[in-house]
C-alpha cells in the first residue's frame, strides 16, 4: 500500500491533487490548519467538486504542519507531497510580504523532519515565482523562463518578493537534503494554475465571476495595464504532470508546469465576455497589482519527461463559465 502525506492538503492544488490520488486507491493523510485567507475548505463540510470523506483511505488532521512533525517523528511515507504555504493572491503577496514570508519557516521545519524520519520522497511545490523577475519584462517577444535558469551553481536573480524568495530557499534545502541526507525529493514550478474550485483572490476564478456578473456592460476592468501576460495551466494537467513525472527526478532537481503559451489579461478577459455574448471595452486598473510583465515557463524538458498540457484555456474559460453560471461563486 502507498502511503502519503500531503501538507496544505486542504487548499486549492492539495484538494485535487488529494482526489487523483485518493482514485488510485493511496492511502492519503492530509494535514492542513484551515488558516484564513488560504483558499483552504474544511473537509467536514464537503469539497466543492467531491466529498473526500466518500473514500475509506482519505485522513484527515486539523493542526498546522510544524506540530505534526513535532509530534510525529517517526510516521512512515511513501511520499510527502508539500503544498503547506500561505500565499494568497497578488495583494497577499505584495501587500503582506512578511506574512508570506512565514512560508520560510514552514519549510525549513519539513526538510529537517523529512530527512531525519521515515521520508522515502518529497515531492515539494515551488513556483515559477522562483524565477528572476529580470527574465519576466515585456517585450515583443516572450521570454520563455527554462528550469536552468535558476541556478545554485551561479549567480542568483532577484526572485518576486518574500514568496519567490521562500520557494527558492525550499529548492535550496532540497537539494542539500539530497547531496548531504540522500532523501529523494523533486521540485515543480508552477506556473498560473487555474480550477473551478479556486479561491476568489486569484484571477482566474474572480474574472470569470466578473464576466458574469457584468453582462450587457459597455466596460470590463483588469488589473494594472491589462498586457501582461501569464501561463494559464489548468490543474488537471497540472496534477497529471505530478504524477507522471513524480519518479523521474530525485536530486532536488526543479521542473516546471507550465503550457509554454502566454495570454495577457486583455485577452482573457475578451475569450470570458466573448463566450458570455457582449463585447466590453476592456481596460487596465493601474491602481492595482499587476505583479510581472510577462511569466510563462518552458515545456521543453516536461516533454522530454513524457508531459504535455493537453487543456487549452479557452475551453477550461468556457468550462468555468458554465460551471460558475449553474452554482454560483463564493469566497472560501
Amino acid at each position: 500500500m502507498t502511503k502519503v502525506l500531503v501538507t496544505g492538503g486542504a487548499g486549492f492544488v492539495g484538494r485535487n491533487l488529494t482526489k487523483r490520488l485518493l482514485d488510485k486507491n493511496w492511502d492519503v493523510l492530509v494535514v492542513d490548519s484551515l488558516a484564513k485567507n488560504t483558499g483552504s475548505i474544511s473537509p467536514e463540510k464537503g469539497w466543492p467538486t467531491f466529498i473526500p470523506k466518500d473514500y475509506e483511505k482519505f485522513s484527515f488532521i486539523n493542526q498546522d504542519c510544524r506540530d505534526y512533525f513535532k509530534e510525529n517523528t517517526r510516521e512512515e511515507f511513501d511520499y510527502v507531497f508539500h503544498l503547506a504555504a500561505v500565499v494568497g493572491g497578488r495583494l497577499t503577496i505584495e501587500n503582506n510580504p512578511l506574512a508570506v514570508a512565514t512560508d520560510l519557516a514552514i519549510d525549513s521545519d519539513m526538510w529537517s523532519w523529512a530527512v531525519h524520519g521515515n521520508v522515502e520522497k518529497v515531492v515539494n511545490f515551488s513556483s515559477s515565482a522562483a524565477y528572476p523577475v529580470s527574465l519576466q519584462g515585456m517585450s515583443d517577444e516572450v521570454l520563455l523562463l527554462k528550469e536552468n535558469m535558476v541556478s545554485f551553481a551561479s549567480t542568483i536573480g532577484m526572485p518576486d518578493l518574500t514568496y519567490g524568495w521562500a520557494k527558492l530557499t525550499s529548492e535550496y534545502l532540497g537539494k542539500t537534503a539530497w547531496e548531504k541526507y540522500g532523501l529523494k525529493n523533486i521540485a515543480y514550478r508552477p506556473f498560473s494554475g487555474y480550477g473551478l474550485d479556486q479561491d476568489l483572490s486569484y484571477p482566474f476564478p474572480s474574472i470569470c465571476k466578473r464576466a458574469l456578473e457584468n453582462i450587457g456592460s459597455e466596460t470590463f476592468k483588469v488589473w494594472g495595464s491589462g498586457k501582461q501576460s501569464r501561463d494559464f495551466i489548468h490543474i488537471e494537467d497540472c496534477i497529471t504532470g505530478i504524477l507522471t513525472t513524480m519518479d523521474k527526478i530525485d536530486d532536488g532537481d526543479a521542473l516546471n508546469l507550465s503550457t509554454g503559451k502566454p495570454t495577457s489579461f486583455f485577452q482573457f478577459a475578451k475569450i470570458a465576455t466573448t463566450a458570455l455574448g457582449y463585447n466590453p471595452e476592456i481596460v487596465g486598473d493601474l491602481d492595482m497589482p499587476a505583479g510581472v510583465s510577462a511569466r510563462v515557463g518552458d515545456t521543453e524538458k516536461q516533454f522530454k519527461m513524457g508531459f504535455q498540457a493537453q487543456i487549452d484555456f479557452e475551453t477550461g474559460i468556457k468550462k468555468a463559465l458554465t460551471y460558475f453560471s449553474k452554482s454560483g461563486v463564493s469566497r472560501n
